[in-house]
């Protein structure tokens, strides 16, 4: 049997899974980090900790299935877009990575000469000026840490998202890429001429030689080559050294954004599918095909794979806080000790008792684009209590994917009758119940919540020759669980105008 090494390097975790010939994928292993919280709204990770949880994860995987040493054909990756490290050519990073879901760069996408390429960044790269990518966190890396533009400009250093570093780092320096996907969310990426645009790097002062080289999402990124005394320097034990070294020269074939890949996992590759990830953020995606639709409702349009020479586009619409609002919950209202209690506490009421939830925490994304917006709860009264709250916080997950998925139907005339669905929040039977009500289509939940990993080990063996093609993939999909929509045109009316109006509280509670 045939395998390929998955990594799936998430936001909080990451993981390792393999993906033999047939289309299996096996449960993976999973190694969480530090998050790191400078200043409120700061987001920060450790660069370094990234790339020693990538390797912890695959000698996990490796320890667990020994059949699989010796016959690992390639690696495919997917990673947590838009995040952005400044690294030496050693591979040493200067400085904590900036993390997506930072908001240190307001600041920067308010300067007038940002500000006024707002229309052209929409018509080039498919994004709105926001702190979310990469262009402004590369800039403010530019100019806090210490000499880091002098060494950028004599090529010294490099600015990456997190597959860029990865595929450094795992071939030893030997190849500097990162794929179409994860260009797409720098903001300095034409997405039709598929090539970084000269204008965004001199508005921004990023020499094009600091980035990754664009590549297909099914290529060859280079050979794995990792260094047996920095494993050792890592604390990693002799059997777990060798196991790693035994993937010297497997080479990487397939990179593809978190996003994307779980697109592709998921089989939505015709025009018109789509998905929803529910992780810590939650994201809508819909198959374009192969000509971009650039949204007039504020959502995003990437490149969303390119396999043999073909590009397919997606529109997307990006929620900051989805699972993240079930940790709020947890850990910070201590309103739940699992997360496993939400639908309990759901199912326990009718309804919210006019209790909306706004998580805001770290601003609104799509359609709104304000990232000084704060979270409000409001139609709080004597009579909220615990079951109101945690209700009010699932609810609000769903409200917000409403939104998108209708704003995707007025911009491409597409209303599709299923929508497929994935990530840990899944679990929430009473979410995906109240998703299907919201929308009025089929929810199909995929039997595995690893599509993200899926999609990586597809593109893999596309290029690497384990599998024939993009359609030939598609028998691999398991559906799960599905829900059908059961609420009056009326009540979802009234639900989504309630949530409106709490919108409505939040956005006029920012400064800008």
């Amino acid at each position: 049997m045939r395998y390929i090494l998955c990594i799936d390097q998430g936001t909080t975790s990451t993981k390792a899974f393999l993906l033999d010939e047939e289309g299996n994928l096996s449960k993976g292993t999973h190694v969480p980090f530090k998050q790191y919280y400078p200043q409120p709204g700061w987001v920060s990770h450790d660069a370094e900790e990234i790339f020693v949880s990538v390797l912890k994860a695959i000698a996990m995987i490796l320890k667990e299935h020994p059949e699989a040493k010796g016959n690992i054909v390639s690696m495919g990756i997917t990673n947590q877009r838009e995040t952005t490290i400044a690294f030496s050519p050693s591979g040493k990073p200067f400085t904590q990575a900036i993390v997506w879901q930072c908001r240190r760069t307001s600041d920067i996408c308010r300067r007038p000469e940002i500000r006024e390429q707002n229309r052209r960044v929409t018509e080039i790269t498919g994004l709105k000026i926001d702190p979310y990518f990469s262009a402004t966190k590369m800039l403010w890396l530019l100019e806090n840490v210490r000499s880091l533009r002098e060494r950028c400009s004599s090529g010294e250093a490099f600015l990456s998202t997190v597959d860029g570093f990865l595929v450094y780092r795992l071939t030893g320096g030997r190849s500097y890429a990162s794929d179409y996907s994860n260009c797409s969310r720098t903001m300095l990426f034409d997405i039709s001429r598929k090539e970084y645009d000269a204008e965004f790097l001199d508005l921004f002062g990023i020499p094009v030689n600091t980035l990754a080289r664009p590549m297909e999402s099914c290529a060859d990124y280079g050979r794995i080559e990792l260094d047996g005394e920095y494993l050792k320097s890592k604390g990693f034990s002799v059997d777990e050294t060798d196991d790693l070294l035994m993937i010297n020269g497997v080479h990487i074939t397939g990179v593809l954004g978190d996003q994307p890949a779980a697109l592709l996992g998921q089989n939505a590759i015709n025009k018109g599918d789509s998905k929803t990830t529910y992780g810590t953020g939650s994201f809508t995606l819909m198959n374009l095909g192969t000509e971009p639709v650039f949204s007039k409702n504020g959502l995003l349009t990437s490149c969303a794979w390119s396999i043999k020479g073909v590009t397919n586009y997606a529109l997307e619409g990006s929620i900051f806080q989805a699972g993240s609002v079930i940790s709020w919950l947890k850990d910070e209202l201590g309103l739940i000790s699992d997360p496993s209690e939400c639908d309990e506490y759901c199912n326990s009421i009718s309804d919210c008792g006019g209790v909306y939830l706004v998580p805001a925490f770290t601003g609104l994304g799509a359609p709104y684009w304000k990232p000084d917006a704060r979270g409000v709860l409001t139609g709080l009264t004597r009579g909220t209590g615990r079951a109101q709250l945690i209700r009010a916080g699932v609810e609000s997950i769903a409200y917000q994917v409403t939104e998108l998925v209708n704003l995707m139907t007025d911009d491409t005339g597409i209303k599709a009758g299923r929508m497929k669905v994935d990530g840990g929040v899944c679990a929430s039977s009473f979410l995906m119940q109240l998703q299907s009500d919201l929308l009025g289509v089929t929810i199909t939940r995929a039997l595995s919540d690893e599509m993200t990993a899926m999609g990586a080990g597809l593109a893999a063996g596309i290029e690497s020759g384990v599998f024939g093609s993009i359609e030939q993939t598609g028998k691999f999909y398991k559906a799960g669980a599905s829900y059908e929509p059961a609420m009056s045109a009326f009540e979802v009316s009234e639900k989504m105008e309630g949530y409106r109006s709490a919108v409505r509280a939040a956005l006029l509670s920012g400064n800008d």
